[in-house]
C-alpha cells in the first residue's frame, strides 16, 4: 500500500488521530504537546503518528488534508485543525463534544 493510501485508511479508520511531531508520550515541539496536553484532559483514546520518522509522511498529509502545518488532529476522519484550532476549541468548550461524537461511534 502507498503511503498515501496508508494516510488516509488510517484517518478513515481511527476515531481520533493525531499526526504530530514525536509521539504523545514524547512530543518533540511545543505544538504537537499543547494538542496532546488537552487531549490527555479528556482522557479519550487516540492514535498518534509520528511526522519525525518519515519526512514523506508529512508530505502526504498535507497533499491529503490540504492543511500545511503539524500537528493535525483528526476525529471521525474529519480535520480538526492544528494546534490552534484545537486549544481554542478547548478553551471554549467546544472541543469535548466533537470527541465524545468519536469515542459514541466506536461503541
Amino acid at each position: 500500500m502507498e503511503l498515501a493510501e496508508q494516510i488516509k485508511q488510517d484517518i478513515e479508520t481511527a476515531p481520533i488521530i493525531l499526526y504530530m511531531k514525536g509521539t504523545k508520550a514524547m512530543p518533540m515541539c511545543g505544538f504537537s504537546n499543547a494538542v496532546v496536553q488537552v487531549l490527555n484532559q479528556y482522557g479519550v483514546e487516540y492514535r498518534d503518528v509520528d511526522v519525525l520518522a518519515d519526512p514523506e509522511i508529512r508530505v502526504r498529509l498535507s497533499e491529503f488534508s490540504n492543511w500545511p502545518t503539524i500537528p493535525q488532529l483528526f476525529v471521525n476522519g474529519e480535520l480538526i485543525g492544528g494546534a490552534d484550532i484545537v486549544v481554542e476549541l478547548h478553551e471554549k468548550e467546544e472541543l469535548l463534544p466533537i470527541l465524545e461524537k468519536a469515542v459514541v461511534s466506536t461503541a
